[in-house]
This record gives structure tokens, C-alpha cells and sequence, in this order.
């Protein structure tokens, strides 16, 4: 009979995949998520890279040295972006600049959900006492006057610990209130499920329970959070730098170059030299923000596939 001889063919049943196959996958759609990452990757390879790239893409590739002759030189095929008002290259310190800033945005970003994941653990798992003392702490932190800190910690270690590493404690050791916040209430949230409290029954320590089960269940959001802070460092180093109390002056960052084109003439007359700073900066704060919408959207389970 046709029917007991047809074969009928049925499809293989899709394996399920894991959420965090999921996020990838929503996030790979997210095709400003996608193209602000190019553009990270992009940024981040060419200041690393700017040792190697400066000396071919620029006759003067010290980032340091005056050059009297070649002061304020309009973009050409020499200086693709024309030199400021020391005679250096905008393009070469552009690239330095941007090691410069994005180690102190990552540097700060990375104390920040440290500090703020251990704080945040530790007093949403342990509550009562230990969490009241933390969270008052934290309140301490978060009311601390930031600027006036930064000014006067500059002020005394100047010349005795190098200053881009005092920006970094400093910057970092009076952000992580927020984070410290947001992950004691998921903690919180999570330590009353019932795979909590029967870890807990069978006896495993509390650095086990909260490492092994309770942190793996709320570092999407610690992700989601650590990516957007990444932006506001760079915002900050930018302006603190810009204002003079941020990196030393030597060395090259985004928030320098702006800074030393703060002057009329620069502003009005020498576009390229502010101008490009400005730009990558802005590009690259979007950009960040875009990564964070980008992951805040996939690794949400609610949000559609």
C-alpha cells in the first residue's frame, strides 16, 4: 500500500539552545549593536597600534617634541589632520590619546564592578548588621564630594605617584556606590529561590553559594551596567582632563588635546585641532551606548528572540 510504503520525513527536533546562545544570537541582529562594535574594535586596535601606525602615517611622529616650523599646519597630504600649536601631529596624538583614554576608562570601570560586586554581594547575601554597615558605607561614597577629591589627591601625590594611576584610584574608588546598590538587590531577589536555600542546606559556604550560584545568575546585569559606566569614565577622564585635574599634561589623552585648544583663536580659526578629539569622543561614547542597549536587549529573557 502507497501509505505503509511512503516515507514520510520529519524534521529533527532543534536543540535547544543556552541563554547565553540566545543573547548571541539577538545580539548579532542588533545591527547598530553590531556596527558600534566594529567601531570600538577599531578604535581600540589603532591606539594600540599607534607606535607602529604614527611613524607611516605622519612625518612627525613624536607626540612630545615642539616643532616650531610646523605650528598650526591646516590638513594635508603630510598631516592628514594638521598639527596644533606646538607643531604636533593631530592624528599621532589622536592614536597616543586614545590608549591614554581608554585605559583609564576600562582601569576605572573594571575597579568599579569589583568593588562594587564584592560590596553589593556581600550585603544582600549576609543581610542585617554586615548590610546595614556596607550600605551606610556606600551612601558615604556615593555623597563624597568627587571633584574635590580629585583636586586635592592631585594636589598632594603630585610628583610622587604617576598621575594617570591616581586618576584611575581615585575615579574608581568613588563610582562603585551605584553598582554596589543595583547588585544587592538582585541579590536580594536571588538568594530566595529555592536552589538557593537548598544549597545552603546541604551545607555549601557561603563564598561557594555566592560565586557559583548567585553571581552567575546576575552578571548579565553586571555586564549590561559595566559597559555603560565604561562610557561615563571616558566622559569623566575627558572632562577632568579637559579642566587640567585629570591626566598630566605630558601625556597625551582625548581630554588634553580639547584642553589645550581651549583658547578663542584655536576655537574659532583652528577647527582641525578640536575637532577630531571631539568627534572620537562622541563616537565613541554612542558607540558604547549602543553596545549597552545592544546587550541590555539580548540578555533580557522577556525580550522576543
Amino acid at each position: 500500500m502507497a501509505s505503509s510504503t511512503t516515507i514520510t520525513q520529519q524534521k529533527k527536533p532543534e536543540r535547544s539552545l543556552s541563554p547565553w546562545q540566545i543573547a548571541r544570537r539577538k545580539f548579532v541582529r542588533n545591527k547598530l549593536a553590531m556596527i558600534s562594535s566594529c567601531f570600538i574594535v577599531l578604535v581600540t586596535l589603532m591606539s594600540l597600534s599607534a607606535p607602529f601606525l604614527a611613524p607611516v602615517l605622519s612625518p612627525l611622529p613624536d607626540i612630545s617634541k615642539v616643532n616650531i616650523g610646523a605650528m598650526n599646519i591646516e590638513p594635508n597630504s603630510e598631516h592628514l589632520l594638521g598639527t596644533d600649536k606646538s607643531g604636533r601631529d593631530v592624528l599621532t596624538r589622536l592614536f597616543y590619546g586614545g590608549r591614554i583614554s581608554l585605559l583609564v576608562g576600562f582601569s576605572a570601570t573594571l575597579m568599579v564592578i569589583v568593588l562594587g560586586t564584592l560590596v553589593g554581594a556581600l550585603a544582600g547575601f549576609f543581610g542585617g548588621m554586615i548590610d546595614s554597615i556596607l550600605m551606610r558605607f556606600t551612601d558615604f561614597v556615593l555623597n563624597f564630594p568627587f571633584l574635590v577629591f580629585v583636586i586635592v589627591l592631585n594636589t598632594i601625590l603630585y610628583g610622587i605617584v604617576d598621575g594617570l594611576w591616581v586618576l584611575i584610584i581615585v575615579i574608581g574608588a568613588l563610582s562603585w556606590g551605584g553598582v554596589a546598590r543595583l547588585v544587592r538587590s538582585k541579590v536580594l531577589a536571588e538568594k530566595e529561590n529555592e536552589y538557593i536555600l537548598a544549597a545552603l542546606s546541604i551545607g555549601c559556604s557561603p563564598f561557594k553559594v555566592i560565586t557559583k550560584h548567585l553571581l552567575p545568575n546576575v552578571i548579565s546585569t553586571i555586564i549590561v551596567q559595566g559597559t555603560l559606566i565604561f562610557a561615563t569614565m571616558i566622559v569623566i577622564e575627558s572632562a577632568l582632563s579637559y579642566l587640567g585635574f585629570g591626566v598630566p599634561q605630558a601625556t597625551p589623552s582625548w581630554g588634553n588635546m580639547l584642553s589645550s585648544a581651549n583658547e578663542p583663536d584655536v576655537l574659532q580659526g583652528k577647527p582641525w585641532i578640536w575637532m577630531p578629539p571631539a568627534i572620537i569622543i562622541t563616537l565613541t561614547i554612542l558607540s558604547i551606548n549602543f553596545i549597552g542597549e545592544g546587550l541590555k536587549d539580548a540578555l533580557n529573557p522577556k525580550s522576543l528572540r
